[in-house]
């Protein structure tokens, strides 16, 4: 799992951060990966766990150095998928390993759609039912595609990786008992409870 920080302009405004030069990666085990339904456990050194609604793109073929206009010759589709982070450890921890990556932290799906222009899709996320997150892919400060072609070059990427390409604002606290939905258009909804 390549995660993407920082790639929405509203997203960077809400936190107070500033817009990265570059596409700002970071890796989240695959412990981290559970499905539709399944609950999050949100881990006993947070308190302060946000979800974030976002676009997976997901590799079909070992790949690396992937120019722009090959891109979707190495994409098997895309899916739903929430990248949630404990916002105090993020704070306190110099790196997001830990944040980012705790057991659970990377619900996906609910399927990988294969038929898909990724440029425009409309990204919500709902808390409990209630519409916190409403975005858009074209929105992205880098697109989908330009993140895979980037990726590549760091990493050589193998059939099944996932490559989450940020989320729009309105992210938010999720506690124990409260259910997050994520929706993009063309896709479907991804739906996951959290448990303390």
């Amino acid at each position: 799992m390549v995660g993407i920080g920082r790639n929405y302009a509203d997203h960077i405004q809400e936190m107070g951060s500033e817009t990265p030069a570059a596409p700002l990666m970071f890796l989240k085990p695959n412990t981290s990966v559970i499905g539709p339904g399944d609950p999050v456990m949100l881990p006993s050194f947070s308190d302060q766990i946000s979800y974030e609604a976002e676009l997976a793109v997901v590799i079909g073929r070992i790949c690396k150095d992937v120019p722009l206009e090959r891109v979707d010759d190495v994409v098997f589709g895309y899916t739903c998928a929430n990248d949630l982070t404990a916002r105090d450890v993020q704070k306190t921890d110099d790196q997001w390993a830990r944040a980012k990556g705790f057991d659970t932290s990377c619900p996906i799906g609910p399927w990988i759609e294969t038929d898909l222009d990724p440029e425009n899709l409309t990204v919500r996320g709902s808390l409990d039912g209630e519409l916190r997150q409403d975005g858009s892919t074209s929105d992205m400060i880098w697109g989908a595609r330009e993140l895979v072609a980037y990726v590549s070059q760091a990493f050589t990427l193998l059939p099944g990786d996932v490559i989450l390409t940020g989320t729009p604002a309105g992210v938010g606290l999720i506690t124990d008992g409260q259910r997050y939905d994520v929706e993009i258009e063309g896709i479907g909804r991804l739906s996951n409870p959290a448990r303390r």
